[in-house]
């Protein structure tokens, strides 16, 4: 578009081609845009387009680079905005000039400021998604995921989040919306209903409001995800196999004609007798295990691949090293429990699929376990929860009990423990306790599938 400067009559050219700018000035109609200087104050000047819509600028140059800039004012109105607030509001700009102020990184920050509050919440989440999975230095020396758990909570975002609230800017996202949000997922509208989902998801939307909201990205002033309102509390898994299901899953898990891969038995196995969790023994590496053959076994678990980060050293039983040795018999692979594309571990989901089975658009592509076997469904999970109970059956105490299962231990024979102690002053792992516990779960188990085995007829799909 083509720009016209207004200046003096020709003959005498007045100082900067200015003019003393009036409030008729600014109401004049143009053919084309137009840009009049104010005389009366220097770097004030207004520009006028054909539409009739006058704008007040102020022009100045930018001390650290050495440019002009300009900086937006306002829109001239008679009755709120005319010239004398416009001039007034330049004199308070020359003052903060004046008194050392740099006016043009205060408007290159507002700049910025503007661009980050034009981001949908769909853009942030991509954002903080990049900033979870950035590699970091962690206390062991390697390099991993800034936020380990990366992939869930970007699960959550993705899945429960963006749907609803992804093309919004974030400072319209609300508490009530938030709070909505739960509700629908409770209610089933996107898909399974679930309390365990609107938690996740109200934990992965309040750390990304709380990140937002950090200085130096300020995409918020304050997150929303504030009093909302309590979710119903969940409850608890309670499935613990019994002795005849034990049974029957032990010597089910031997037969030949199952279709999965006999590691990834023998790791349901594993999991039974160590107690350990699916992500911490499908890892299993020979370079772990310590003392096979000699008197105390164990399987060191590094803190990468633990819940709590920190480094778990859990004796093995007789059963669990014969599941061991099993495992490794005629491999020249590394891993324990070895994939079958590779030396390399499971995927951690394969154990909760073999148990689970496959479908694909509905209908049932590989049975699982549990229905081949005849049992009621349970996942790897369950399968801690029933090796600690047979060690509650047992006489161990809850404290022993908590150790193998890498829980905070809180109580000993009634008595409260400060969590202080275990955390910083106790570093023993309490080998002799955790290997009387597992020791004894392992010969409980053995009496258990040592008794009567009824025949177990595998349910092949059609």
């Amino acid at each position: 578009m083509d720009t016209t400067i207004t200046t003096e009559p020709a003959g005498k050219r007045a100082r900067n081609g200015s003019v003393i700018l009036t409030d008729r000035l600014c109401e004049k109609r143009v053919p084309k845009r137009v840009k009049i200087y104010d005389r009366k104050c220097p770097g004030l000047y207004v520009s006028i387009i054909p539409a009739g819509v006058a704008t007040f600028f102020f022009k100045f140059t930018d001390r650290t680079t050495g440019r002009q800039r300009s900086k937006w004012l306002g829109v001239y109105n008679p009755e709120t905005f005319a010239v004398e607030q416009a001039r007034t509001e330049v004199y308070a700009l020359k003052t903060r000039i004046g008194n050392g102020e740099n006016v043009a990184e205060s408007l290159r920050q507002q700049k910025a400021q503007k661009a980050k509050q034009g981001k949908t919440v769909d853009e942030i989440i991509e954002e903080r998604i990049e900033w979870m999975k950035t590699p970091v230095r962690k206390p062991d020396g390697e390099m991993r995921p800034r936020l380990e758990s990366w992939d869930n909570t970007a699960s959550h975002l993705r899945r429960l989040v963006s749907p609803r609230l992804g093309k919004k800017l974030p400072s319209e996202v609300t508490k009530h919306d938030i709070a909505t949000l739960s509700n629908d997922i409770v209610a089933g509208e996107f898909g399974v209903p679930s309390v365990s989902n609107a938690r996740h998801m109200r934990k992965a939307v309040s750390g990304l409001f709380n990140w937002a909201a950090e200085a130096g990205r300020d995409y918020v002033t304050a997150s929303p995800c504030v009093n909302l309102p309590k979710l119903d509390p969940e409850h608890p898994r309670t499935r613990i196999l019994s002795e005849d299901e034990i049974r029957i899953f032990w010597h089910g898990l031997d037969r030949d004609d199952l279709p999965w891969d006999r590691r990834t038995r023998l790791a349901l196995k594993f999991e039974l007798v160590t107690m350990l969790r699916s992500a911490e023994l499908l890892g299993a590496h020979q370079d772990e295990l310590f003392d096979l053959d000699g008197e105390n076994p164990r399987f060191d678990v590094p803190l990468k691949r633990v819940k709590k980060r920190r480094v778990i050293q859990q004796p093995l039983s007789d059963l669990a090293v014969e599941i061991v040795k099993e495992a490794l018999r005629g491999s020249n692979k590394q891993f324990v429990f070895a994939s079958p594309l590779g030396d390399m571990p499971m995927n951690r989901k394969v154990m909760a699929t073999a148990l689970r089975g496959t479908k694909v658009k509905g209908k049932v592509k590989t049975p699982g376990i549990c229905a081949l076997l005849g049992l009621r469904p349970f996942t790897p999970h369950d399968l801690r929860r029933t090796a600690a109970t047979l060690a509650g059956d047992l006489g161990f105490d809850d404290a022993a009990i908590a150790k193998c299962l890498d829980h905070a231990v809180v109580k000993k024979n009634e008595a409260m423990v400060p969590s202080v102690t275990g955390r910083v002053y106790v570093h023993s792992g309490r080998m002799k306790e955790k290997r009387a516990v597992l020791d004894g779960v392992a010969a409980e188990l053995r009496r258990i599938i040592g008794g009567e085995t009824q025949q177990v007829e595998v349910r092949m799909a059609a």
